[in-house]
């Protein structure tokens, strides 16, 4: 593979992940508890949600790259409690998005394959793909929460925060 074309894969992922950071420094108050629905997942939840299958993957196509990230869920009790706190999401966020590029980095220049007990990639790119697709879908049930929570992002803040990490528009 061309390595501009894979680097632009890297940047598309690591967009993504900026993306999911701007969104969460431009909720509003009371903005990770907002729900789609009675019983769906709060927003918080979704954030801990994108962090441990990022982790779960990684834990089985490439295990190494898995270990030493801060964890967006906890168990308090007999209860799993997702993080509330912005920047330690954003720091848990940038280490799995990191450990995910360098995985699919290592991967495509060894060739070794990302194949686990449960789960396999035909190709690294693969991985990137899925998270990308996966991600995408839980920023439209972040931005559906927060409608159902009564805040319509502006156009101005959902332009800064998401689309503009994406192109460059010239007048």
């Amino acid at each position: 593979m061309n390595d501009s074309v894979f680097e632009a894969l890297l940047n598309s992922y690591q967009r993504s992940n900026t993306i999911l950071l701007n969104l969460l420094y431009a909720l509003p108050e009371g903005g990770l508890e907002a729900k789609a629905l009675e019983g769906s997942p709060s927003v918080a939840e979704q954030y801990a949600h994108m962090q441990q299958t990022r982790l779960f993957w990684l834990g089985q196509v490439a295990p190494e790259f898995a270990t030493g990230i801060n964890q967006l869920i906890r168990q308090v009790g007999e209860e799993w409690v997702a993080e509330r706190e912005p920047d330690r999401i954003q720091q848990a966020l940038n280490q799995s998005a990191h450990a995910v590029c360098e995985a699919v980095r290592d991967r495509l220049h060894t060739g070794q394959a990302m194949k686990g007990p449960h789960a396999s990639y035909d190709h690294p790119i693969l991985l990137l793909q899925h998270l990308l697709w996966h991600e995408g879908y839980h920023v439209g049930q972040i931005k559906l929460a927060l409608k159902a929570f009564g805040y319509k992002m502006p156009e101005e803040v959902e332009e800064k925060a998401i689309w503009s990490e994406w192109r460059t528009e010239i007048w």
